[in-house]
């Protein structure tokens, strides 16, 4: 198959760009690197012996996208592209609801136009808002906290409602939860552009001494230690689940997964993991709740393990160990 992937040079599109061309899929990349390299294309060069075709493009530059259509017999679409700051959003909501969602319709518009119907969408368990409990299915309520995880839900909405007005689309929604580690060569991993929104960059960046403290944000939840429980998933094992995913691009409509490992971690978990597991100690300080934060959210993946016979099975350790090893070779 020729898949394009959107947000290619991304922390999780680049890693599963690796997954696709071990597999022997041929990629197509495309991102406007706003918060990526492009020398992430000469890692996986290096890392698969292929180097990926390549246009610096953005989702907004509709003659673009054309473009790549034009150039390109694409069979499938991965979709990462989308700003991703749950904080950001939450001051910046208009600039997230027209990149991630006018993004979305352009892209959907011209696979229309040059006859591809299969789609893999990054979603979010933002879209799960405040659960009512934990692990969180698939068949939860739907709600959001933040501007980021609404264009996230509408965007899935779009997609549902696509599939029911044309038959030919087949759409796999994947919600998956707090990605984390980096590749066991160490040449790629999550190396965003500016001061980092996630935890680990943060933290490795805090390690490396490039910043001085890590803010952990909020000790006062209903939580064990009173930080923010999530459900953290190594890049690989996300990258696999995206490759399962697209195996199951058969049947017209829309599939729905969540990915994660069913067990939640608290950001002061994340800190003591990395501290034992590379012998480096992080500076924090106890920082205000951000908005739109909740206080725990975690998976319940049966559903893909069942249907699509796939399972994360990298533990906090490798994806601690992993993380580092990329920053020290950053």
């Amino acid at each position: 198959m020729s898949i394009l992937v959107t947000g290619g040079t991304g922390y999780i599109g680049s890693h599963t760009c690796v997954e696709f061309i071990e597999k022997g899929q041929e990629i197509i990349v495309l991102d406007n690197l706003c918060n990526s390299k492009v020398e992430v294309l000469d890692h996986i060069k290096t890392i698969t012996g292929i180097k990926p075709k390549f246009y610096e493009i953005d989702l907004l530059d509709r003659e673009g996208v054309k473009r790549v259509f034009e150039e390109n017999d694409i069979d499938c679409v991965i979709h990462f592209a989308g700003l991703k700051a749950v904080g950001e959003s939450v001051a910046k909501p208009m600039e997230y609801y027209r990149n991630n969602i006018v993004g979305t319709l352009n892209l959907v518009d011209e696979m229309r136009a040059h006859n591809c119907f299969k789609l893999v969408f990054s979603s979010s368990a933002t879209v799960y808002g405040k659960p009512a409990s934990v692990p969180i299915r698939e068949d939860f309520p739907l709600s959001t906290t933040n501007p980021y995880g609404t264009t996230k839900l509408y965007i899935e909405q779009i997609l549902k409602d696509l599939c029911v007005a044309d038959k030919r689309f087949s759409v796999v929604l994947l919600r998956y939860f707090n990605p984390i580690g980096a590749h066991d060569s160490g040449l790629i991993g999550d190396n965003p552009n500016g001061i980092p929104n996630n935890l680990m960059p943060y933290v490795t960046r805090v390690a490396k001494g490039i910043l001085p403290h890590l803010n952990v944000f909020g000790n006062d939840y209903e939580t064990e230690d009173g930080t923010g429980v999530r459900d953290y998933i190594h890049v690989l094992d996300l990258a696999a689940g995206h490759y399962a995913a697209l195996k199951a691009l058969s049947e017209p409509g829309v599939s729905i997964y969540n990915l994660g490992t069913g067990n939640g971690c608290s950001v002061l978990d994340i800190i003591h993991t990395f501290e034992c597991v590379n012998g480096i100690k992080i500076p924090y300080c106890i920082a205000e709740r951000r908005p739109g934060d909740i206080a725990e959210c975690y998976a319940d993946a049966t559903k893909a393990e069942v249907e699509l016979g796939w399972k994360a099975t990298r533990g906090l350790d490798e994806m601690c160990a992993s993380a580092w090893n990329f920053e020290k070779n950053a």
